[in-house]
């Protein structure tokens, strides 16, 4: 079952539109609660709210989005086709829903259609678009949502469990190659068994980070090739629910076999950093002065952010995220943050740092912002050697 959305509050929500499909749009999937592959519209006016869909979607709608008004899409291309229109798509329906609720002026999301627009303009030209943040409450968890997010990052933690007895599982050869059934261990093998773990709790993972030695100091680089031993493993995992459209995130840096004294310093550090943002964020504080704070937990224990030998390294990426049904949404915790946190708000905590030659380390978790002490959604274990 979908995301299920809360009912807008009366004399409140703004007029929407929205044309999307629901798998890839996260707005069309909170606005519908309804997955659908194929594009298809949205329209708030009032209160009320309809859905205008093809005939194959028509009566899966009626049932799956009950408290949207459903329209007929071959229903209403007939109509302008009668009204002279030879070949009516999308942006001309839209155009038509538009004129017939009387809209002048409409919220629209900021990535809307180009060519929709166009067509809109054309169609209806006295209705005015406008560009902006359409349910700006999506930032807001309710108790349901964050029970779907901690179904995804159920999971996140199965994905990473399955890494972890991979690894341990793992034999040293002389070469210090990872090998598992008799084969050598790659970041390729590793990801296919952590997605299809997820796969099987009903889980969708894609571009699963499993970076070791030098590609983890890249912090979106997958990894590839084999694994070695006493090399620090970042694994970074962030599936989707297949079944709320809600996705988890987390990530543990491992060393099979013996860490060096670099990484293990780096380790702590990190460690330390993290549980001291997860300590001070609260409702009210912004997203600049959480990562202020990490990057004072970091020049504390004198691991510089500069390049060195033409490699960026140090801590020189955000502190955290929102998360929902997106894998980034808002609020952020980074260094151009203008974001105050509230209650609510569903954010990850990730501070990492990254040296070529020594290695890359990045814990990250999920929290819940309240008036208080956050509360931490995760709990999977932080062991760094295995």
């Amino acid at each position: 079952m979908a995301a299920k959305k809360s009912k807008p509050k009366k004399n409140v929500s703004p007029d929407v539109l929205i044309i999307a499909d629901s798998d890839h749009n996260a707005d069309m999937l909170y606005a519908t609660g309804m997955f659908a592959p194929d594009p298809f519209i949205y329209l708030r006016r009032k209160g009320r709210e309809y859905l205008c869909m093809s005939d194959l979607e028509f009566d899966r709608a009626k049932k799956e989005a009950p408290h949207c008004e459903i329209l007929s899409l071959s229903k209403i291309q007939s109509a302008l086709q009668r009204q002279g229109v030879k070949h009516p798509g999308w942006g001309e329906v839209a155009a038509w829903m538009l004129k017939k609720y009387r809209i002048k002026s409409i919220q629209v999301p900021e990535a809307f259609p180009l060519q929709m627009a166009r067509r809109i303009g054309e169609y209806s030209p006295e209705t005015v678009l406008n560009p902006s943040e359409v349910f700006p409450e999506r930032l807001i968890k309710t108790p349901r949502e964050i029970r779907y997010l901690q179904e995804a990052l159920r999971m996140t933690e199965i994905g990473l469990q399955v890494a972890v007895r991979t690894l341990k599982q793992s034999k040293i050869n002389q070469r210090k190659i990872l090998t598992f059934q008799g084969k050598p261990l790659s970041s390729e093998k590793l990801r296919a068994v952590i997605h299809t773990a997820i796969c099987q709790e009903g889980g969708l993972a894609s571009n699963t980070i499993v970076a070791g030695g030098n590609q983890a100091c890249d912090p979106h680089n997958r990894g590839s090739g084999i694994l070695m031993a006493h090399q620090a493993i970042i694994l970074d995992i962030f599936p989707r629910s297949e079944s709320t459209g809600f996705f988890g995130d987390m990530t543990r840096t491992v060393v099979r076999g013996k860490a060096s004294d670099g990484v293990k310093k780096q380790y702590a550090a990190v460690q330390e950093a993290q549980q001291h943002a997860i300590n001070i964020t609260k409702d009210g504080v912004s997203g600049l002065g959480v990562h202020e704070a990490v990057e004072g937990v970091f020049r504390k224990h004198d691991f510089p952010t500069k390049r060195i030998n033409g490699q960026m390294s140090g801590f020189y990426h955000g502190t955290g995220h929102g998360l929902g049904l997106e894998i980034h949404e808002w609020p952020r915790m980074g260094k151009t943050s203008t974001d105050t946190l509230k209650s609510g708000n569903v954010m990850t905590v990730e501070p990492g740092l990254y040296y070529y030659g020594v290695g890359g380390v990045r814990l990250e978790d999920v929290i819940v912002v309240r008036s208080g002490k956050a509360r931490v959604l995760t709990s999977f274990e932080k062991v760094l050697e295995i």
